[in-house]
């Protein structure tokens, strides 16, 4: 009896001691890509050891957590793959055995680019490496227009072009390629990329009136060129006006005189007809205005309406402290949770405790009703709210997703998301300082209000729920997220 008990802590030391030496390696630096084409993201165990029996799962990282490819049990899984990635990422089956567990996304996109983590998991050991991709999208060709005529007789071009990541450097060049001063670059961001715009005025040069503008990547350059006549800077010299009597140098030039008269004439006629026009078009405007501000009216009382009747079912939602991350903090009474900055110990460990995802779930849980509770996030900067359904496996990373159990509204980077498949940005007119989440469990809805005022945010509608569901939350914030009573 006892050789074998030694045997089993010889066999235990030499697998411990085998575990540890095992690792997962990378790339330590980012790795650059362009839009369209394929990418390899390193990941292999050192020193090499054949990856065929283990786990193999690449995760979208940051504020949230997408499976990108998992290879379990001998294949690959794609039944909670992230929409997003799907018939896109494949692992180098041949190489597994030498430990290379390296990732092939193809046809790379620009909302691709972040972190991504490389877990590889035995029975007795695991570890993970960060992989951080860049990614470079070559925009819209530029499009130069002219705005308007510059008090001292130069004309007024702008330079316009979209769809870039990152932000190209924009740049104005006479025909020679040399630089000419420019207005400071306009940059703007959007789910299709960086949007540029850059102005710049240009005076007569006579033979040398041909300009570029250049946008500029690390791996991209285009340009557009404006070639303007002469005759369009003297056009601007009969729009600031000339004086009749300046034409009257000789008797010749009466009758020029008399053309730049009537020139004026025709100008101011035209000026009149397009001001009679531009009025008409304003009363036009005026009036539409005034029907979508009614439309818009009624409108905001029936959201009203209805967020003050989503209230009545209102709900007492507690914390469960047994379901918390070892990093959040729930207060004494349940109603509150924070984040701290190191994982609590001597917690028991159990299996409704989140393992990997700083979330906490209520007590309650809801089935066959409506319900309703509302959450203060006021000070937060990086919070997630909704619901979740009861099956969810909490020892591994979740993916917030509606068909892994999940309906949430996030706020992160300043950006309002719903978290949907894909993600949809929100746009709001005041930052939220308290949410409301309502539920209809048997017309599959879920909606989020800003309590505040009064208004919709957001509604996952057409689900399917067939289990219990929890209120969850999510939090990265020393700040706390406070649930509140529901008030009229």
């Amino acid at each position: 009896m006892m050789v074998v008990g030694v045997t089993l802590l010889i066999f235990y030391s030499f697998m411990e001691s085998h575990s540890e030496q095992l690792k997962v390696v990378g790339l330590e630096a980012s790795l650059d890509a362009v839009a369209g084409e394929n990418l390899v993201l390193p990941c292999f165990i050192k020193p090499n050891t054949s990856a065929v029996d283990m786990t193999v799962e690449w995760l979208r990282i940051e504020e949230m957590t997408s499976l990108v490819h998992l290879y379990r049990d001998h294949g690959d899984r794609y039944e909670d793959q992230a929409q997003s990635y799907r018939g896109r990422t494949s692992l180098f089956k041949e190489e597994l055995q030498k430990g290379n567990a390296s990732l092939k996304l193809s046809s790379v996109r620009v909302s691709d680019e972040g972190k991504y983590k490389c877990l590889i998991e035995d029975k007795s050991w695991y570890d993970d490496i960060i992989v951080h991709i860049r990614v470079e999208a070559q925009g819209s060709h530029p499009v130069i227009t002219m705005e308007s005529y510059d008090n001292s007789g130069g004309v007024n071009l702008v330079c316009e072009s979209r769809g870039w990541n990152p932000e190209p450097d924009v740049l104005w060049l006479n025909k020679e390629g040399d630089t000419l001063p420019a207005e400071e670059t306009q940059i703007h961001r959007d789910t299709e990329g960086f949007s540029v715009k850059r102005r710049i005025t240009v005076h007569d040069y006579s033979d040398s009136n041909r300009f570029y503008c250049r946008l500029q990547q690390k791996h991209h350059m285009i340009e557009a060129e404006v070639i303007i006549n002469s005759k369009v800077f003297e056009a601007w010299k009969w729009d600031v006006g000339i004086s009749v009597s300046a034409c009257l140098i000789t008797l010749g030039a009466i009758i020029t005189a008399v053309i730049c008269y009537k020139k004026a004439s025709a100008l101011q006629r035209e000026k009149q007809e397009a001001a009679s026009v531009l009025q008409r078009e304003k009363q036009k405007a005026a009036s539409e205005l005034q029907k979508v501000e009614e439309y818009a009216e009624l409108q905001r009382r029936r959201v009203e309406d209805e967020f003050i009747k989503k209230k009545s079912f209102s709900v007492d939602v507690t914390l469960d402290p047994d379901t918390a991350h070892p990093e959040l903090r729930v207060s004494a009474d349940g109603k509150q949770v924070t984040h701290g900055d190191t994982e609590q110990e001597n917690l028991s460990d159990t299996p409704e405790r989140f393992k990997y995802n700083r979330c906490v779930v209520g007590k309650q849980s809801f089935s066959s009703v409506r319900f309703c509770y509302e959450v203060q996030v006021r000070g937060n900067t990086l919070w997630r709210l909704g619901v979740m359904r009861e099956s969810v496996n909490r020892n591994r990373s979740i993916i917030e997703r509606p068909q892994c159990g999940f309906w949430t509204l996030e706020l992160a980077r300043n950006q309002y998301r719903a978290y949907a498949d894909p993600d949809v940005p929100l746009t709001l007119r005041e930052k939220v300082e308290k949410v409301g989440v309502f539920v209809d469990y048997e017309e599959g809805l879920v909606s989020f209000y800003d309590v505040e005022s009064r208004s919709h945010i957001y509604s996952f509608t057409g689900q399917s729920f067939t289990e219990k569901l929890y209120p969850y939350f999510y939090t990265w914030d020393n700040n706390p997220l406070i649930i509140t009573a529901v008030t009229e």
